[in-house]
């Protein structure tokens, strides 16, 4: 074991990590930061409303987190201060997905509710006075979603059929692909994307790996236990189920 915080009071309901500054965020009633080297963190928050979701980044102007609530605002902190610069209210409900784009320009957020629909954001600083731009995706029910490696402003969205939307919208966005998963695979609860445009699901204890168009490349067995987790970096599927973790190099 590397490293480990000491017992918190309350239960860590969120965790995002910064690699690059090896700092560690986690929520629970507050928001804590640690240094992944200390026993103590290196700043807390208390925050007037519940966590759902944590983004960290960093910009050419530095390290940044964004959290999400219950209340629908999503509110950006400094790092490592957790200093509160900006709120913005994009919902009437929680904000379960948060997501920076690549380009650090746009932001992705959407709530796990039937009928309503995700947006996507601006993040580059607005005119004084201003309100900021975004624009709404017409798929309603989306329980994941997430930026598309190497594909500019390119968002991958699961969500459940028969819940898409025909409404207009301001922003262009422009659907390039879609396929339904096959019936087998039984409401996945992960997903990712690879460089390759290669999108992972999982299916209790299996992986499953697609082409965009729904093309199925693999499916990855000899799982005893349910996927508990997905994480995708270029091409390598990094997975765990109960105390082990797994990686998987991606290869076409």
């Amino acid at each position: 074991m590397i490293w480990s915080s000491p017992v918190q009071q309350f239960n860590i309901t969120n965790l995002e990590t910064l690699p690059q500054m090896h700092l560690e965020i986690t929520a629970d009633m507050g928001e804590n930061k640690w240094n992944c080297r200390d026993r103590d963190p290196l700043a807390t928050c208390a925050m007037a409303q519940i966590c759902f979701s944590l983004n960290a980044f960093l910009t050419k102007d530095g390290p940044f987190l964004m959290v999400g609530d219950s209340d629908g605002n999503i509110h950006t902190f400094t790092i490592p201060e957790l200093r509160d610069i900006s709120e913005v209210h994009a919902f009437q409900h929680s904000i379960d997905i948060l997501h920076c784009s690549p380009d650090k320009k746009w932001v992705f957020s959407c709530g796990i509710h039937q009928h309503i629909f995700s947006k996507v954001e601006c993040l580059l600083r607005p005119s004084e006075h201003s309100t900021p731009l975004y624009f709404t995706l017409p798929f309603a029910s989306c329980n994941r979603g997430c930026w598309t490696p190497r594909r500019k402003n390119g968002i991958t969205l699961m969500y459940r059929r028969g819940l898409k939307s025909h409404s207009s919208y301001t922003k262009t966005a422009h659907q390039i692909a879609s396929f339904l998963l096959p019936v087998h695979i039984d409401s996945p609860n992960w997903m990712g994307v690879s460089d390759g445009s290669i999108i992972v699901v999982e299916s209790g204890p299996y992986l499953f790996l697609f082409t965009i168009n729904g093309l199925m490349l693999e499916r990855c067995e000899g799982h005893q236990s349910i996927i508990s987790n997905i994480w995708v970096v270029h091409t390598i599927v990094c997975h765990c189920f109960q105390h082990l973790i797994y990686f998987i190099s991606i290869c076409r």
